[in-house]
């Protein structure tokens, strides 16, 4: 098994994403300092209420892969981001099938902290749901974790010829009212959102731990 370069990086969220990695396997921790709402790259600007992010604190920014808005809360949040270079052995040329292995990875971490029951690691085409373009919690993705109907973790794509980035999340905490003021009216309701998100009962320190062992 080839070697996880295994980093941790804290800052702002926009430009963790926009800095494009090294064609290299490895895993990175990112935290970040502020209240931020991350759009996916071709979730429109209008679908954000941008004067009440403002008023509330939180940044605004965007990534380079797809999918609907996510919530980053200080402390609220275990963030993985996977690299892996073009021909290593996780490498597929199937978008799909790419991302199931990163769902596997979370789903052994998740056991070994005792969070097994009722996990499944969904292995289909996207199900998208009335509010999934701009909120990432209301539609489940292929690889993404659930813990029954609700998403445990996100993962998100991008890729180039020489490499792939895996962005994956889970809620340590879920603030569906938060979520659903950040959305520009008309919106969902709080109601709507609350039960989309099931979280990890467990520290951030303890997860990272997880996920570094089930890496290896």
């Amino acid at each position: 098994m080839q070697p996880w370069r295994v980093a941790e990086s804290h800052g702002d969220a926009g430009t963790f994403h926009a800095t494009d990695p090294v064609a290299a396997r490895s895993a990175t921790f990112h935290t970040v300092a502020r209240p931020t709402l991350v759009v996916g790259s071709t979730q429109a600007a209008s679908t954000v209420d941008l004067a009440t992010a403002a008023r509330l604190g939180v940044e605004v920014v965007r990534r380079r892969s797809g999918g609907g808005g996510v919530l980053l809360v200080p402390g609220e949040f275990v963030w993985l981001d996977l690299v892996i270079p073009a021909g290593d052995p996780l490498w597929s040329d199937d978008v799909g099938a790419a991302m199931v292995w990163v769902g596997e990875v979370w789903e052994r971490a998740l056991q070994s902290l005792g969070h097994g029951d009722n996990l499944s690691v969904h292995r289909g085409p996207l199900i998208p749901s009335q509010w999934s373009a701009t909120v990432c919690w209301a539609g489940v993705g292929t690889g993404e974790v659930l813990r029954g109907s609700a998403k445990l973790v996100g993962i998100s794509q991008r890729r180039t010829r020489t490499w792939a980035r895996f962005q994956s999340m889970c809620h340590l905490q879920w603030q569906p009212a938060l979520m659903a003021a950040l959305v520009a009216g008309p919106g969902p309701a709080v109601a709507d959102l609350a039960p989309l998100a099931a979280c990890v009962a467990a520290t951030e320190a303890d997860v990272r731990a997880a996920l570094t062992l089930a890496l290896a």
